[in-house]
């Protein structure tokens, strides 16, 4: 039997209901998370929240020899994200760029939103075919008690990162929000949110994957998507083709969708 070799920074590739085929690029790849949130619903466990300091977890050499040897497999995205928040790695923008001279597929970051309004920040993703930003709460009660969040952090802060971003940035970007039973009732007003920020599209999620919280319905998912109207919605609950895909790195992969 030939023998796997083990892969410290990608994974999957997995079926993404959001971005189809996905290959999975995970830039912290500490072993532990490291994000400036907390979320209730995160599937990679709780960790305290870390300040938003950035630095390299993944000397870029080495994933680069790591991600030459990975075999070629065929996706739709090659997607940043994993065991934290992906920009807060320093060489964040060197990955990208050597994933760009090696890959001719799309690269989407998916991100919490709180680094968004950073210069360094903005100039790394501005090359890249996607960003997912994360948008789950309309007032700071609520920030804290969803997504405990490092130090001051504030909605306002975030919302207007999130807008700054999105006026400069060529590519799609798409506005997550994940719907708990703590935030569902505030759907209107982040409707309201959403509409000032202007997305590409919308992703109205919920935890399904291991979280120890429980998610809401495709009922109440349904009953709140009259707020979004005429905005290119798309939720967790609606049916797609799913796609027969072999993951490479199995055991890494598990780990970072909270399955192990």
């Amino acid at each position: 039997m030939i023998q796997m070799p083990e892969y410290k920074y990608i994974y999957g590739p997995v079926n993404s209901w959001r971005l189809g085929r996905s290959l999975g690029i995970d830039p912290i790849s500490s072993g532990n998370k490291v994000c400036t949130f907390d979320c209730i619903y995160c599937q990679v466990g709780k960790a305290r929240p870390s300040p938003p300091q950035r630095r390299v977890f993944v000397p870029t050499k080495e994933f680069i020899r790591e991600f030459k040897s990975f075999p070629k497999v065929k996706v739709d995205y090659i997607t940043f994200s994993g065991t934290g928040e992906p920009t807060i790695a320093k060489n964040l923008g060197n990955m990208i760029q050597a994933v760009r001279g090696l890959s001719s597929s799309k690269i989407a970051v998916i991100t919490n939103s709180t680094m968004l309004g950073r210069k360094d920040v903005q100039r790394e993703l501005e090359s890249i075919d996607l960003v997912e930003a994360k948008l789950d709460a309309p007032s700071n009660t609520l920030l804290r008690i969803v997504n405990k969040p490092y130090g001051a952090t504030s909605v306002k802060r975030i919302v207007n990162s999130i807008k700054r971003f999105r006026n400069i940035f060529k590519g799609k970007f798409i506005l997550q929000i994940m719907f708990t039973k703590e935030s569902i009732v505030y759907a209107e007003e982040l409707a309201r949110i959403v509409r000032y920020i202007q997305p590409d599209g919308v992703d109205l999620n919920t935890p399904l994957r291991p979280c120890g919280i429980k998610p809401v319905s495709k009922k109440d998912i349904e009953k709140i998507r009259p707020y979004f109207k005429g905005l290119n919605v798309i939720s967790v609950y609606d049916k797609r083709k799913k796609q027969k895909i072999k993951s490479i790195s199995k055991k890494d992969t598990l780990k970072r969708r909270g399955k192990v």
